[in-house]
């Protein structure tokens, strides 16, 4: 029978969202945890903001840190593990950047030397802090970073660098913990995207991928199509095949019930079957819910799809999806996954790691895409790239 993956959420506070970190209030983080604790998640991944940590290239605050290591003590308290992801970076559309890369000091995080020696200063430092906590288990270098580009100009050389480099500088400050790297998905569907699939599957401990269904693939058969609910399967295959080593785990870092995608009475079950479908991969490690909590309207400007993506509200009430969440994790840490039929195999036309510029082959509606769709309605199908 499989092993039972990790259940977790993306941490987001109840309480005026990150914006939190600025008047850290430790009562109310812990009062989140004790909800995600309660529908029996296993972990979840915290994102300190880059520019509130290290205002000023020579400054790293101690402070913001202790407020970070605080927060990780709050989740051992409620039985939880943590992941910190370092640069943010981006936020649910925001991005926040120190004010010594911007304006007169405008620079591209990934090609500046100067900012480059600033990251790694920052990287080290709060990778060292954290690591000194028993329940961190992994840290990444930042959530989505290839949302920052193109505002920082770079390109796949350079990119591949700047995480190579950041995450020898994070390994040496974390030796004991799962180093990571973290893409959104125009990495694995876009041509001319800069950021390649070879660096999701080669840089950093295992492979993460972010399944959105707003991407396009929704517009395929709509909120309970078989595109849809397989589409996280399908990221984790893609990342899979393109690993060469063949037992490298993929981290579904985060996946979520985005309206008007998927309608508010179809949340609960979309979370069943979406998990359900990718509970029994070999090569998942684990499921990190986007998001523990909504986002309160008085806060302005996010995009209205932001608002409203928690397992909870505001207010501590438990929503569709994490009554469905939670009832599928007490019913396979009971019973555990139920065996798989053999799985089929079908070679993509591309070679993602050597020909990125024909990502959209594989894309969400392209033509490999609905056949590997249509083929995973009779079971698992392994995807292989050609030679």
């Amino acid at each position: 029978m499989p092993s039972v993956p990790r259940f977790g959420a993306n941490y987001v506070p109840s309480s005026g969202w990150f914006y939190s970190w600025l008047d850290y209030d430790g009562a109310a983080v812990r009062r989140d945890f004790a909800d995600l604790a309660a529908i029996g998640l296993d972990h979840v991944r915290v994102f300190p903001v880059w520019p509130w940590i290290q205002p000023n290239r020579a400054i790293i605050r101690e402070r913001a840190i202790a407020d970070l290591l605080d927060t990780i003590d709050a989740a051992a308290e409620h039985g939880l593990t943590v992941a910190v992801d370092l640069i943010q970076g981006h936020l649910s559309s925001f991005d926040f950047l120190p004010s010594w890369v911007l304006t007169w000091h405008k620079s591209s995080l990934f090609e500046d030397p100067t900012v480059r020696d600033g990251l790694t200063a920052y990287v080290g430092t709060v990778a060292r802090a954290v690591a000194t906590k028993p329940n961190v288990f992994a840290i990444t270098l930042g959530n989505e970073v290839n949302n920052l580009w193109p505002d920082s100009p770079t390109t796949p050389d350079a990119s591949t660098a700047w995480a190579r480099d950041l995450l020898i500088t994070l390994k040496k400050a974390a030796p004991d913990v799962l180093a990571l790297h973290s893409v959104f998905d125009d990495a694995w569907y876009k041509a001319d995207h800069p950021f390649h699939p070879v660096d999701a599957v080669e840089l950093g401990d295992l492979s993460t991928v972010h399944s959105w269904v707003f991407n396009g693939v929704s517009r395929v058969d709509g909120p309970l199509g078989p595109a849809t609910l397989t589409h996280a399967d399908y990221l984790v295959e893609l990342a899979h095949a393109a690993a060469l080593d063949p037992a490298r785990p993929v981290w579904l870092q985060e996946i979520g019930v985005p309206g008007p995608d998927i309608p508010t009475d179809l949340q609960a079950e979309f979370t069943r079957r979406t998990v359900e479908t990718v509970l029994p991969n070999p090569a998942l490690y684990g499921v990190t819910w986007w998001s523990s909590h909504d986002i309160d309207r008085s806060l302005l400007d996010f995009p209205d799809r932001e608002y409203d993506l928690g397992l909870f509200t505001v207010d501590h009430e438990r929503k569709p999806a994490a009554e469905a969440l939670a009832e599928l994790i007490a019913d396979v840490r009971t019973h555990g996954i139920p065996e798989q039929p053999a799985a089929t195999t079908l070679t993509a036309p591309v070679n993602l790691r050597t020909e990125p510029q024909r990502r959209p082959e594989v894309a969400p509606g392209s033509e490999f895409h609905l056949r590997w769709v249509e083929a995973r309605a009779a079971g698992p199908v392994r995807i292989a790239l050609p030679s």
